[in-house]
C-alpha cells in the first residue's frame, strides 16, 4: 500500500516538470519570433534609384538587415549609411552620412542618427546634427534636435532643428542663432 502514494507523487512531480518545460518553450518561441529576426541581411550594400535611366539617389552601407514581418516593417543599417543625390546631369549635388539608419518601408521614411552630416557641394553648405529624417515622398529632410549649419556666410544654429529639400537646398533652421561673416569695407 505504501507504493501507490509514492507512485502518485512521482507522477505528479513528472507532470509538473513536463508542464513547466512546455511553458518555457512557449516563452522562448515568443521571444524569438519571426518578427524579431531579419529575413535578409547583407554587407557592402549599393542601392541606386533612377528615373528614365538617370541616377537620382545612391545609397551605400556596410551592413543591412531587413525586418518585413515586424509590426512596422523596416530595414536597419547598423553601421550607418551614405546617401548621394544627383541632378539631371548626373552630377552629385549633395550627400547625407550617419552612424546608424533605419528605413520604414511602408512610410518611405528614413531615420538617421549619430554624427549626421549633410553637404551641399555647389554652395559648400554643411550641416551637423545627431538626428535626421528623410521623407522620400515629400523629398524633405528635417530634424527637431540641435543642428549646426556652416557656409561661406558663417555658422548658424537651429536649437530646435531644421527643414530643407532633400538636396539640402532651401534650408531653414528652427530657433535660430549664429555668427555671420561680414566682409571688411575699406
Amino acid at each position: 500500500m505504501m507504493r501507490i502514494p509514492y507512485i502518485i507523487a512521482i507522477l505528479l512531480v513528472s507532470l509538473g516538470l513536463s508542464k513547466g518545460c512546455e511553458n518555457d518553450i512557449e516563452r522562448i518561441n515568443l521571444l524569438t519570433s519571426d518578427m524579431e529576426a531579419p529575413t535578409i541581411s547583407g554587407s557592402n550594400v549599393n542601392v541606386i534609384y533612377s528615373d528614365s535611366g538617370k541616377v537620382k539617389v545612391q545609397i551605400l552601407a556596410a551592413t543591412y538587415e531587413q525586418y518585413p514581418k515586424a509590426e512596422r516593417p523596416y530595414m536597419e543599417f547598423p553601421d550607418g549609411m551614405e546617401v548621394f543625390f544627383y541632378n539631371d546631369s548626373m552630377k552629385m549635388e549633395s550627400a547625407i552620412r550617419s552612424d546608424y539608419a533605419i528605413y520604414y518601408s511602408e512610410e518611405k521614411l528614413w531615420h538617421a542618427t549619430g554624427n549626421v552630416e549633410v553637404q551641399k557641394y555647389s554652395s559648400g553648405d554643411a550641416l551637423n546634427t545627431e538626428e535626421l529624417y528623410w521623407d522620400e515622398e515629400k523629398e524633405l529632410i528635417y530634424s527637431d534636435v540641435y543642428t549646426k549649419v556652416q557656409n561661406q556666410d558663417g555658422t548658424f544654429y537651429g536649437k530646435r532643428g531644421f527643414e530643407a529639400f532633400q538636396d539640402f537646398s532651401n534650408w531653414q533652421l528652427k530657433g535660430t542663432s549664429g555668427t555671420v561673416n561680414v566682409p571688411n569695407e575699406e
